[in-house]
Protein backbone atom coordinates (compact mmCIF):
# COMPACT_ATOMS: atom_id res chain seq x y z
CA UNK A 1 0.00 0.00 0.00
CA UNK A 2 1.75 3.61 -1.39
CA UNK A 3 1.90 5.72 1.78
CA UNK A 4 1.43 9.83 1.69
CA UNK A 5 3.76 12.07 2.28
CA UNK A 6 3.14 14.13 5.15
CA UNK A 7 2.38 17.24 2.58
CA UNK A 8 0.53 15.17 0.57
CA UNK A 9 -1.84 13.49 3.32
CA UNK A 10 -2.27 17.42 4.90
CA UNK A 11 -2.87 18.64 1.74
CA UNK A 12 -5.71 15.77 1.05
CA UNK A 13 -7.37 16.04 4.08
CA UNK A 14 -7.70 20.55 3.61
CA UNK A 15 -9.08 19.62 0.72
CA UNK A 16 -12.18 17.06 1.85
CA UNK A 17 -12.42 19.42 4.91
CA UNK A 18 -12.49 22.52 3.03
CA UNK A 19 -15.36 21.11 0.66
CA UNK A 20 -17.56 19.91 3.76
CA UNK A 21 -17.61 23.22 4.62
CA UNK A 22 -18.13 24.60 1.76
CA UNK A 23 -20.69 21.97 1.21
CA UNK A 24 -22.68 22.62 4.29
CA UNK A 25 -23.01 26.88 2.64
CA UNK A 26 -23.98 24.94 -0.54
CA UNK A 27 -26.98 22.89 0.89
CA UNK A 28 -27.70 26.50 2.85
CA UNK A 29 -27.98 28.25 -0.67
CA UNK A 30 -29.85 25.55 -2.39
CA UNK A 31 -32.58 25.03 0.25
CA UNK A 32 -33.57 28.92 -0.38
CA UNK A 33 -33.19 28.73 -3.54
CA UNK A 34 -35.81 25.61 -3.92
CA UNK A 35 -37.95 26.64 -0.89
CA UNK A 36 -38.21 30.36 -1.43
CA UNK A 37 -38.20 30.68 -4.99
CA UNK A 38 -39.35 27.59 -6.42
CA UNK A 39 -43.30 28.22 -6.77
CA UNK A 40 -43.93 24.36 -6.75
CA UNK A 41 -42.30 23.89 -3.41
CA UNK A 42 -43.66 26.99 -2.06
CA UNK A 43 -46.79 25.31 -3.34
CA UNK A 44 -46.22 22.20 -1.95
CA UNK A 45 -45.81 23.46 0.98
CA UNK A 46 -48.68 26.04 1.79
CA UNK A 47 -51.29 22.89 0.81
CA UNK A 48 -48.76 21.21 3.58
CA UNK A 49 -49.01 24.77 5.96
CA UNK A 50 -52.86 24.60 5.51
CA UNK A 51 -53.96 21.02 6.29
CA UNK A 52 -52.05 21.10 9.51
CA UNK A 53 -54.39 21.47 12.60
CA UNK A 54 -51.83 23.35 14.67
CA UNK A 55 -51.35 25.57 12.29
CA UNK A 56 -55.36 26.64 10.93
CA UNK A 57 -55.73 27.05 14.92
CA UNK A 58 -53.06 29.66 14.99
CA UNK A 59 -54.49 31.02 11.72
CA UNK A 60 -58.20 30.98 13.01
CA UNK A 61 -57.13 33.25 16.03
CA UNK A 62 -55.13 35.38 13.52
CA UNK A 63 -58.10 36.13 11.80
CA UNK A 64 -60.77 36.21 14.79
CA UNK A 65 -58.30 39.29 15.89
CA UNK A 66 -58.40 40.71 12.38
CA UNK A 67 -62.19 40.83 12.25
CA UNK A 68 -62.27 42.15 15.49
CA UNK A 69 -59.32 44.48 15.48
CA UNK A 70 -61.12 46.36 12.57
CA UNK A 71 -64.93 46.01 13.15
CA UNK A 72 -67.03 46.94 15.91
CA UNK A 73 -68.96 43.46 16.36
CA UNK A 74 -70.74 45.07 19.65
CA UNK A 75 -71.75 47.70 17.43
CA UNK A 76 -72.65 45.48 14.35
CA UNK A 77 -74.64 43.40 16.71
CA UNK A 78 -76.46 45.86 18.43
CA UNK A 79 -77.82 46.97 15.08
CA UNK A 80 -79.30 43.67 14.74
CA UNK A 81 -80.48 42.70 18.30
CA UNK A 82 -83.99 43.60 19.25
CA UNK A 83 -84.06 46.64 21.36
CA UNK A 84 -84.62 45.15 24.54
CA UNK A 85 -81.39 42.69 24.48
CA UNK A 86 -78.87 45.84 22.32
CA UNK A 87 -77.51 46.37 25.86
CA UNK A 88 -75.84 42.72 26.12
CA UNK A 89 -74.09 43.70 22.78
CA UNK A 90 -71.14 43.84 24.20
CA UNK A 91 -71.22 40.61 26.13
CA UNK A 92 -72.51 38.43 23.12
CA UNK A 93 -69.60 39.99 20.91
CA UNK A 94 -66.88 38.75 23.62
CA UNK A 95 -68.71 35.73 24.39
CA UNK A 96 -68.45 34.88 20.45
CA UNK A 97 -64.70 35.07 19.97
CA UNK A 98 -64.02 31.20 21.06
CA UNK A 99 -67.31 30.24 19.38
CA UNK A 100 -65.69 32.19 16.16
CA UNK A 101 -62.82 30.60 16.23
CA UNK A 102 -63.63 27.42 16.37
CA UNK A 103 -66.47 28.06 13.56
CA UNK A 104 -62.94 29.57 11.81
CA UNK A 105 -61.12 26.66 12.26
CA UNK A 106 -63.96 24.50 10.63
CA UNK A 107 -64.04 26.90 7.97
CA UNK A 108 -60.36 26.12 7.08
CA UNK A 109 -61.17 22.65 6.69
CA UNK A 110 -63.23 23.26 3.59
CA UNK A 111 -61.43 22.75 0.56
CA UNK A 112 -62.77 26.04 -0.67
CA UNK A 113 -61.16 27.66 2.23
CA UNK A 114 -57.84 26.31 1.85
CA UNK A 115 -57.53 26.83 -1.95
CA UNK A 116 -58.32 30.40 -1.44
CA UNK A 117 -54.91 30.03 1.65
CA UNK A 118 -52.75 28.46 -0.96
CA UNK A 119 -53.97 30.89 -3.92
CA UNK A 120 -53.05 33.77 -1.66
CA UNK A 121 -49.58 32.17 -0.70
CA UNK A 122 -48.88 31.60 -4.42
CA UNK A 123 -49.67 34.94 -5.43
CA UNK A 124 -47.39 36.20 -2.32
CA UNK A 125 -44.68 34.07 -3.55
CA UNK A 126 -44.65 35.65 -7.21
CA UNK A 127 -44.82 39.03 -5.54
CA UNK A 128 -42.18 38.33 -3.79
CA UNK A 129 -39.93 36.59 -6.46
CA UNK A 130 -41.03 39.63 -8.98
CA UNK A 131 -39.51 42.37 -6.12
CA UNK A 132 -36.59 39.89 -5.54
CA UNK A 133 -35.93 39.77 -9.07
CA UNK A 134 -36.77 43.71 -9.92
CA UNK A 135 -39.43 42.46 -12.24
CA UNK A 136 -42.67 42.64 -13.10
CA UNK A 137 -44.98 39.56 -14.21
CA UNK A 138 -48.40 38.12 -14.45
CA UNK A 139 -49.89 41.39 -13.41
CA UNK A 140 -47.59 42.30 -10.35
CA UNK A 141 -45.41 45.19 -10.13
CA UNK A 142 -42.42 45.42 -7.69
CA UNK A 143 -44.67 48.71 -6.36
CA UNK A 144 -42.57 50.19 -3.40
CA UNK A 145 -41.03 46.62 -2.11
CA UNK A 146 -43.74 45.75 0.50
CA UNK A 147 -44.69 42.36 0.05
CA UNK A 148 -47.64 41.07 1.47
CA UNK A 149 -49.94 37.63 2.25
CA UNK A 150 -53.77 38.83 1.63
CA UNK A 151 -55.91 36.72 3.59
CA UNK A 152 -58.86 39.76 3.32
CA UNK A 153 -61.15 37.31 1.76
CA UNK A 154 -61.27 34.83 4.81
CA UNK A 155 -61.72 37.59 6.98
CA UNK A 156 -64.92 38.87 5.16
CA UNK A 157 -66.01 35.05 5.19
CA UNK A 158 -65.45 35.18 8.90
CA UNK A 159 -67.55 38.47 8.68
CA UNK A 160 -70.19 36.39 7.19
CA UNK A 161 -70.85 33.32 9.30
CA UNK A 162 -70.95 36.11 12.43
CA UNK A 163 -74.19 37.29 10.52
CA UNK A 164 -72.25 40.71 9.99
CA UNK A 165 -74.72 43.03 7.51
CA UNK A 166 -73.25 43.70 3.93
CA UNK A 167 -73.19 47.54 4.87
CA UNK A 168 -70.58 46.51 7.66
CA UNK A 169 -68.68 43.99 5.65
CA UNK A 170 -68.13 46.66 2.85
CA UNK A 171 -66.56 49.02 5.90
CA UNK A 172 -63.84 46.27 6.40
CA UNK A 173 -60.64 47.81 5.59
CA UNK A 174 -58.34 46.47 2.55
CA UNK A 175 -55.38 45.79 5.14
CA UNK A 176 -57.61 43.70 7.18
CA UNK A 177 -55.92 39.60 7.63
CA UNK A 178 -52.77 40.94 5.67
CA UNK A 179 -49.61 39.83 6.79
CA UNK A 180 -46.62 41.33 5.54
CA UNK A 181 -43.71 39.21 4.44
CA UNK A 182 -41.01 41.68 3.52
CA UNK A 183 -40.75 45.68 3.71
CA UNK A 184 -39.46 48.14 1.69
CA UNK A 185 -36.27 48.92 3.39
CA UNK A 186 -35.77 45.39 3.45
CA UNK A 187 -35.60 45.40 -0.46
CA UNK A 188 -31.86 45.95 -1.13
CA UNK A 189 -30.31 44.14 0.95
CA UNK A 190 -32.70 40.73 -0.16
CA UNK A 191 -32.11 42.01 -4.00
CA UNK A 192 -28.57 41.83 -3.80
CA UNK A 193 -28.87 38.35 -1.71
CA UNK A 194 -30.69 36.49 -4.24
CA UNK A 195 -28.75 37.77 -7.31
CA UNK A 196 -25.98 36.41 -5.29
CA UNK A 197 -27.94 32.98 -4.49
CA UNK A 198 -28.46 32.10 -7.61
CA UNK A 199 -25.18 31.91 -8.84
CA UNK A 200 -23.82 30.60 -5.79
CA UNK A 201 -26.69 27.34 -5.63
CA UNK A 202 -24.77 26.19 -8.96
CA UNK A 203 -21.28 27.38 -8.32
CA UNK A 204 -20.67 25.83 -4.94
CA UNK A 205 -21.37 22.66 -5.90
CA UNK A 206 -19.41 22.62 -8.91
CA UNK A 207 -16.84 23.66 -6.53
CA UNK A 208 -17.32 20.71 -3.86
CA UNK A 209 -17.72 18.34 -6.19
CA UNK A 210 -14.36 19.79 -7.99
CA UNK A 211 -12.22 19.77 -4.50
CA UNK A 212 -14.02 16.28 -3.09
CA UNK A 213 -12.54 14.88 -7.03
CA UNK A 214 -9.30 16.82 -6.24
CA UNK A 215 -8.52 15.16 -2.93
CA UNK A 216 -8.93 11.54 -4.70
CA UNK A 217 -7.23 12.43 -7.34
CA UNK A 218 -4.03 13.58 -5.33
CA UNK A 219 -4.22 10.66 -3.38
CA UNK A 220 -2.29 8.56 -5.45
CA UNK A 221 -1.93 4.90 -4.12
CA UNK A 222 -4.52 5.80 -1.11
CA UNK A 223 -7.55 6.59 -3.43
CA UNK A 224 -9.59 4.27 -2.15
CA UNK A 225 -9.05 5.50 1.77
CA UNK A 226 -9.73 9.05 0.67
CA UNK A 227 -12.71 7.64 -1.14
CA UNK A 228 -14.10 6.48 2.00
CA UNK A 229 -13.05 9.23 3.67
CA UNK A 230 -14.81 11.84 1.10
CA UNK A 231 -17.97 9.19 2.13
CA UNK A 232 -18.20 9.83 5.50
CA UNK A 233 -17.51 13.89 5.49
CA UNK A 234 -20.36 13.83 2.87
CA UNK A 235 -22.22 11.14 6.27
CA UNK A 236 -20.91 14.21 8.49
CA UNK A 237 -22.56 17.27 6.20
CA UNK A 238 -26.07 15.63 6.23
CA UNK A 239 -26.17 15.23 9.28
CA UNK A 240 -24.97 19.06 10.36
CA UNK A 241 -27.62 19.65 8.28
CA UNK A 242 -30.52 17.80 10.17
CA UNK A 243 -29.22 18.76 13.40
CA UNK A 244 -28.42 22.68 12.20
CA UNK A 245 -32.41 22.60 11.02
CA UNK A 246 -33.63 21.61 14.61
CA UNK A 247 -31.20 23.50 16.71
CA UNK A 248 -32.06 26.51 14.29
CA UNK A 249 -35.91 25.80 13.72
CA UNK A 250 -36.10 25.86 17.41
CA UNK A 251 -34.07 29.05 18.74
CA UNK A 252 -36.63 30.42 15.76
CA UNK A 253 -39.99 29.20 16.94
CA UNK A 254 -38.64 30.09 20.48
CA UNK A 255 -38.12 33.74 19.61
CA UNK A 256 -40.92 34.73 17.06
CA UNK A 257 -43.68 33.01 18.19
CA UNK A 258 -45.74 33.00 22.11
CA UNK A 259 -46.88 29.78 23.99
CA UNK A 260 -50.06 29.34 22.94
CA UNK A 261 -48.80 29.49 19.11
CA UNK A 262 -45.23 27.85 20.02
CA UNK A 263 -46.31 24.78 18.42
CA UNK A 264 -47.86 25.89 15.33
CA UNK A 265 -44.67 27.80 14.72
CA UNK A 266 -42.86 24.89 15.00
CA UNK A 267 -44.72 22.99 12.10
CA UNK A 268 -44.26 26.34 10.56
CA UNK A 269 -40.88 25.96 10.38
CA UNK A 270 -40.79 22.12 9.89
CA UNK A 271 -42.83 22.48 6.70
CA UNK A 272 -40.60 25.13 5.42
CA UNK A 273 -37.38 23.77 5.79
CA UNK A 274 -38.73 20.34 4.54
CA UNK A 275 -36.30 20.76 1.59
CA UNK A 276 -33.41 21.09 3.84
CA UNK A 277 -34.04 17.89 5.52
CA UNK A 278 -34.40 16.25 2.14
CA UNK A 279 -30.95 17.50 0.96
CA UNK A 280 -29.47 16.46 4.27
CA UNK A 281 -31.05 12.78 3.98
CA UNK A 282 -29.59 12.91 0.47
CA UNK A 283 -26.39 14.09 1.57
CA UNK A 284 -26.42 10.94 4.08
CA UNK A 285 -27.45 8.39 1.77
CA UNK A 286 -24.92 9.50 -0.65
CA UNK A 287 -21.95 9.47 1.91
CA UNK A 288 -23.34 5.43 3.39
CA UNK A 289 -23.07 4.73 -0.36
CA UNK A 290 -19.70 6.17 -1.28
CA UNK A 291 -18.63 4.21 2.15
CA UNK A 292 -19.82 0.96 1.36
CA UNK A 293 -18.33 1.44 -2.45
CA UNK A 294 -14.80 1.86 -0.40
CA UNK A 295 -15.06 -0.57 1.57
CA UNK A 296 -16.16 -3.34 -0.81
CA UNK A 297 -13.36 -2.72 -2.96
CA UNK A 298 -11.17 -2.76 0.32
CA UNK A 299 -8.95 -5.48 1.43
CA UNK A 300 -11.17 -7.12 4.21
CA UNK A 301 -12.06 -10.63 4.17
CA UNK A 302 -15.36 -10.29 3.70
CA UNK A 303 -15.23 -7.81 1.01
CA UNK A 304 -12.36 -9.52 -0.86
CA UNK A 305 -14.89 -12.71 -0.14
CA UNK A 306 -17.67 -10.41 -2.08
CA UNK A 307 -15.92 -9.92 -4.77
CA UNK A 308 -14.63 -13.38 -5.20
CA UNK A 309 -18.62 -14.21 -5.19
CA UNK A 310 -19.10 -11.67 -7.94
CA UNK A 311 -16.35 -12.12 -10.03
CA UNK A 312 -18.04 -14.41 -12.26
CA UNK A 313 -20.01 -12.48 -13.57
CA UNK A 314 -18.18 -9.04 -13.64
CA UNK A 315 -15.58 -10.80 -15.56
CA UNK A 316 -17.51 -13.35 -17.79
CA UNK A 317 -21.03 -11.81 -18.22
CA UNK A 318 -20.12 -8.12 -18.07
CA UNK A 319 -24.31 -7.51 -19.39
CA UNK A 320 -25.67 -9.09 -16.69
CA UNK A 321 -23.93 -6.60 -13.84
CA UNK A 322 -24.19 -4.08 -16.24
CA UNK A 323 -28.03 -5.21 -16.81
CA UNK A 324 -29.04 -5.42 -13.11
CA UNK A 325 -27.52 -1.97 -12.11
CA UNK A 326 -29.11 -0.63 -15.01
CA UNK A 327 -32.57 -2.05 -13.37
CA UNK A 328 -32.12 -0.47 -10.14
CA UNK A 329 -30.78 2.62 -11.37
CA UNK A 330 -34.37 3.39 -12.80
CA UNK A 331 -36.13 1.95 -10.40
CA UNK A 332 -34.20 4.72 -8.31
CA UNK A 333 -35.00 7.39 -10.57
CA UNK A 334 -38.80 6.53 -10.90
CA UNK A 335 -38.88 6.80 -7.20
CA UNK A 336 -36.96 10.04 -7.25
CA UNK A 337 -36.73 9.61 -3.19
CA UNK A 338 -34.76 13.27 -3.77
CA UNK A 339 -34.52 16.31 -5.35
CA UNK A 340 -31.10 15.39 -7.52
CA UNK A 341 -33.18 12.04 -8.51
CA UNK A 342 -35.45 14.50 -10.53
CA UNK A 343 -33.70 16.66 -12.15
CA UNK A 344 -31.30 15.76 -15.24
CA UNK A 345 -28.20 17.26 -13.95
CA UNK A 346 -28.91 14.61 -10.86
CA UNK A 347 -29.70 11.86 -12.58
CA UNK A 348 -26.93 12.17 -15.34
CA UNK A 349 -24.41 12.69 -12.19
CA UNK A 350 -25.89 9.69 -10.35
CA UNK A 351 -25.58 7.21 -13.69
CA UNK A 352 -22.04 8.48 -14.04
CA UNK A 353 -21.01 7.18 -10.62
CA UNK A 354 -22.49 4.77 -10.73
CA UNK A 355 -21.05 3.58 -14.15
CA UNK A 356 -17.65 4.05 -13.20
CA UNK A 357 -18.16 2.66 -9.92
CA UNK A 358 -18.87 -0.75 -11.94
CA UNK A 359 -16.07 0.06 -14.38
CA UNK A 360 -13.81 0.00 -11.61
CA UNK A 361 -15.20 -2.94 -9.74
CA UNK A 362 -14.86 -5.41 -12.66
CA UNK A 363 -11.03 -3.95 -13.44
CA UNK A 364 -10.56 -5.20 -9.63
CA UNK A 365 -12.12 -8.72 -10.34
CA UNK A 366 -10.39 -9.16 -13.36
CA UNK A 367 -7.30 -8.04 -11.50
CA UNK A 368 -7.52 -10.18 -8.39
CA UNK A 369 -9.58 -13.07 -9.93
CA UNK A 370 -8.64 -13.24 -13.70
CA UNK A 371 -9.61 -17.24 -13.82
CA UNK A 372 -12.96 -16.71 -12.04
CA UNK A 373 -16.00 -18.19 -14.14
CA UNK A 374 -19.52 -19.02 -13.86
CA UNK A 375 -18.53 -22.41 -12.68
CA UNK A 376 -17.02 -21.02 -9.22
CA UNK A 377 -20.26 -19.29 -8.69
CA UNK A 378 -22.49 -22.96 -8.25
CA UNK A 379 -18.85 -24.57 -7.03
CA UNK A 380 -19.95 -24.45 -3.45
CA UNK A 381 -23.90 -25.37 -4.07
CA UNK A 382 -22.15 -28.43 -6.39
CA UNK A 383 -19.94 -29.95 -3.51
CA UNK A 384 -23.46 -29.88 -0.81
CA UNK A 385 -25.05 -31.65 -3.51
CA UNK A 386 -22.66 -34.29 -4.33
CA UNK A 387 -22.21 -35.07 -0.68
CA UNK A 388 -25.57 -35.86 -0.36
CA UNK A 389 -25.21 -38.33 -3.76
CA UNK A 390 -22.83 -39.70 -4.94
CA UNK A 391 -24.11 -40.36 -8.80
CA UNK A 392 -24.42 -36.64 -9.42
CA UNK A 393 -22.44 -35.34 -11.78
CA UNK A 394 -20.32 -32.13 -11.29
CA UNK A 395 -20.19 -29.47 -13.95
CA UNK A 396 -17.10 -30.77 -14.61
CA UNK A 397 -17.93 -33.63 -15.96
CA UNK A 398 -16.63 -36.36 -13.33
CA UNK A 399 -18.72 -37.67 -10.19
CA UNK A 400 -19.83 -36.59 -6.82
CA UNK A 401 -17.06 -38.30 -5.31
Amino acid sequence: MHTLSRRRHALVWTLVVLASLIGIASILTTWVHRQMLDQQSWQKASAQLIHNGEVRGALSVYLVNSLYDNVDVAAALDERLPTDLQPLAGTVAGALRQPLTDAMNRLLESPRAQQLFVNASSLAQQKLVNVLENKTGHGISTGDGVVTLDLGQLVTDLGTQLGLPQSVLDRIPPDAGVITVMRSDQLAAAQTGVQSLRVLSTLLLVVVLGLYALAVYLARGARREVLRNVGWALLLVGLVTLVARRLTGRYAVDALTTPTSHDAGERVWLIGSSVLAQIGWAAIIYGAFVVLGAVLAGPTAPATAIRRWMAPVLNQRAGIAWATVGCAYLLLVLWGPTHALRVWWGIVLLGALLALGVVALRRQTLREFPDADSVSVAGPLMARVSQAGPAVRSPGGGNGE
